[in-house]
């Protein structure tokens, strides 16, 4: 079958394949594995902490059910450890073709860990699949330690598209589990309205501290009907951001503050979305890389600045 230029097949090619800088890529690669780092780094001593909870806890989640029972405390230690190495070497883009692969599944196996010693958190899983999408990709071709400047490779489109399409993905199924959930009905407000209650009051009986907002707005049931529609609107209408440009941005800025609203309602913190790392993929985060690696360039070699 002959494909014309102007077939639709052509076209959305076109567009997934379209280029764009490798400096980009190379930016996301550092960003994104520069957070997963640090995420291990402030969670060390929980990592640490669960594995020396009663066994009879152990529920294992994803990758982990590999495993009849949990690890040694000390085997999960050096698992933790070596990850953190793997994705410091990740960052750097040091013989990225080995490390990378390995600091993903590193990291897909600490979190799912985690997750198989009760509570199932789902804030880190956007995070885990960008960090498994950059092994995957040619993300060390610039700003990689020990990799001379040659020509990047063309094609590094495709690359940052797969992780807003990631990023995409995430938010339109939250919508869509909300339709399944209550379908229409949970436009009306009152399901939010009854979650945002008990979880503050389970906060409260807890001794835990409460969203600011919550008692203020639980009794202006109306409210809920707005933050409902807007919920939506904004999970379901995330494939915007591949069309890019200021359409992208406006979502990307409305999804954020909606996460702060989360917070002042529920208190609970969505960090991969709340510090921006969840829309890296969508803004031009090369741009202060490539300034700063500049100034160190002409730094190094005044000669450049002439």
């Amino acid at each position: 079958m002959t494909m014309t230029p102007r077939s639709p097949v052509a076209v959305l090619a076109r567009w997934w394949f379209a280029p764009a800088p490798a400096e980009r890529l190379a930016a996301l690669r550092m960003l994104i594995g520069g957070y997963a780092f640090v995420y291990l780094w402030i969670r060390f001593g929980e990592l640490l902490a669960v594995t020396r909870f009663p066994a009879t806890q152990w529920r294992a989640v994803g990758v982990t059910r590999l495993l009849d029972g949990p690890l040694a405390p000390t085997v999960m230690l050096v698992i933790v450890v070596v990850t953190m190495v793997l994705l410091a070497a990740f960052v750097l883009g040091l013989q990225y073709r080995i490390v990378a692969p390995l600091a993903a599944l590193g990291l897909l196996w600490v979190t799912s860990y985690r997750n198989s010693w009760g509570m199932v958190f789902h804030t880190e899983n956007l995070m885990v699949l960008h960090v498994i999408a950059l092994a995957c990709m040619p993300a060390a071709d610039r700003w990689a330690l020990g990799r001379p400047p040659g020509e990047a490779a063309a094609g590094y489109g495709w690359c940052i598209k797969l992780l807003v399409v990631l990023m995409v993905a995430t938010y339109v199924l939250a919508g869509i589990a909300k339709l399944r959930i209550a379908g229409l009905g949970w436009i009306d407000g009152e399901l939010l309205r009854n979650q945002i209650a008990i979880d503050n009051l389970r906060k409260a009986l807890l001794g835990g501290s409460i969203a600011p907002l919550a008692t203020q707005f639980l009794e202006h049931p109306s409210a809920f009907t707005v933050f409902c529609v807007l919920t939506l609107a904004l999970e379901l209408g995330a494939p915007i951001t591949l069309l890019g440009g200021w359409p992208a941005r406006l979502w990307v800025l409305a999804v954020w503050g909606f996460h702060v609203g989360v917070i002042f309602l529920m208190n609970i913190w969505f960090l991969y979305p709340l510090v921006g790392a969840a829309f890296w993929p969508v803004l031009r985060v090369e741009r202060p890389f490539a300034s700063l690696f500049g100034r160190v360039a002409r730094w190094r070699d005044p000669r450049r600045a002439a």
